[in-house]
């Protein structure tokens, strides 16, 4: 029987939805550029090299801003005193001073290596931020956008040149000056717009650093980068720990995957008497959320501190943060207590994750948000973990910055976080949705 024009048609309509579908999920699954997906050995480091940093944005009874900002300040400190070389990774990057003072560095220093990556996002045409990248690149600085067509796309849904990932990592690595390495693993881009932002970040120094600047360079070749390794290599040569004699914590950096490998396995790990406590801008990654609701169930402290999402335009506002949060009190019997962070117009950026043990303190902070496109090898991300024992002043210091915002610790008048019932979304539609753009990955998060 002759095969049919309406035949010949279901036909090739069949193998176009193959060709896509067969696109779609080579773009979910094919391998990580080189850099990616990368857990550092443990190193001994003295925790007097490692500074907590935070930032708050909040506001009094009259509404007037009450502002305490320091990472970016830490961050120009830095880049003041390099001596040898200079890598920055930030998702987006629009900032006068950060210019200015890569500027300066370069004139005084003229044989000072300077790498920046950064997302395409910073590099709109005609924008502010893309004219000063070619302004930078002008000066000598090797400006490296990060090529999204070498990363996984987070959605099945295949959109040729587009891709639902990015470079969202915030990390700058320089020398010392004086032969060591130091660098800060946070949340905060160097945007102005985002200036008011809340963030966390670590501020860290030595072999620590070692595995993360190598994912940086390895990175920015599959990027398109052409330039030397050698100033990079001589200056990490140079970084000796110095805490055989005063060893009191361990450090790891981690990317991508890596992240959510070592916090499940630190939450799976949690019972009685231990306590966890979570300060995030997104909560959405179904594996963390499963393994939070199991640490209560097993009697471990849970408080989930959030940024409500209010600031989200559209169909999305709340979205995912008001579900999800409504989700761990039902399932949890309330057992996962949670609160939201006041913002103000500025958001609640922060990313930490702390477990508190009998024995030991471990922490992560850094740009992951707990969602399947921060930890599920979609964005690039960078996090640092440390390890300390439970009576160390950094743990200390974590638990009293935890406290303040949760009990609203401060001044009459100023309140950090309100309780959960203030944003609390029981709507099994928008719950049905976050979940929808979650697992499709055509969420913004």
């Amino acid at each position: 029987m002759p095969f049919g024009r309406s035949g010949w048609r279901r036909v090739f309509t069949g193998c176009l939805v193959a060709a896509w579908a067969a696109a779609g999920w080579w773009g979910n699954h094919k391998s990580l550029p080189p850099g990616a997906q990368v857990a550092s050995a443990f190193a001994d480091v003295p925790a007097d090299e490692i500074t907590f940093i935070a930032d708050i944005t909040t506001a009094d009874a009259y509404g007037r801003p009450v502002v305490s900002q320091a990472i970016f300040e830490q961050l120009l400190e830095i880049v003041r005193g390099a001596r040898a070389f200079i890598v920055l990774d930030y998702a987006l990057i629009d900032s006068a001073q950060l210019q200015d003072a890569l500027l300066q560095k370069r004139s005084a220093l003229p044989g000072l290596k300077v790498l920046l990556l950064t997302d395409p996002a910073s590099n709109l045409a005609g924008g502010a931020p893309a004219a000063r990248l070619a302004l930078l690149q002008s000066a000598g600085v090797d400006v490296v956008v990060t090529d999204r067509g070498v990363l996984r796309d987070a959605s099945f849904l295949y959109a040729g040149s587009w891709r639902h990932a990015a470079d969202h990592r915030k990390v700058i690595i320089a020398d010392d000056g004086r032969g060591g390495v130091c660098g800060i693993v946070g949340s905060a881009n160097p945007q102005d717009a985002q200036g008011l932002w809340s963030n966390a970040a670590l501020r860290l120094t030595g072999s620590p650093l070692e595995a993360l600047l190598a994912s940086e360079l390895a990175l920015a070749r599959a990027s398109g980068w052409r330039g030397e390794e050698a100033p990079f290599a001589v200056a990490l040569a140079g970084t000796a720990t110095t805490a055989a004699a005063r060893t009191t914590a361990r450090v790891q950096t981690l990317t991508e995957g890596a992240i959510r490998a070592a916090l499940l396995e630190r939450l799976d790990a949690t019972g009685a008497g231990d306590a966890v406590d979570v300060a995030a801008y997104k909560l959405a990654d179904r594996a963390v959320v499963e393994s939070l609701l199991a640490a209560a169930s097993r009697s471990a402290s849970v408080r989930v501190l959030l940024d409500p999402g209010e600031d989200t335009q559209g169909m999305l506002s709340g979205i995912p943060n008001q579900p999800v949060a409504n989700e761990l009190q039902a399932r949890s019997a309330g057992a996962v207590q949670v609160r939201w962070y006041r913002t103000h117009g500025e958001r609640f950026h922060t990313s930490l994750v702390a477990i508190y043990g009998r024995e030991r303190t471990w922490f992560t902070v850094g740009s992951a948000n707990l969602t399947r496109r921060s930890l599920g090898n979609f964005n690039l991300e960078a996090n640092v973990a440390v390890e300390v024992g439970p009576a160390a002043p950094l743990a200390a210091q974590l638990r009293q910055y935890f406290d303040t915002l949760w009990s609203n610790r401060a001044p009459l008048g100023i309140e950090y976080s309100a309780d959960f019932a203030v944003f609390a979304d029981p709507s099994p539609v928008d719950y049905l949705l976050g979940r929808v753009v979650e697992a499709s990955g055509l969420s913004a998060f």
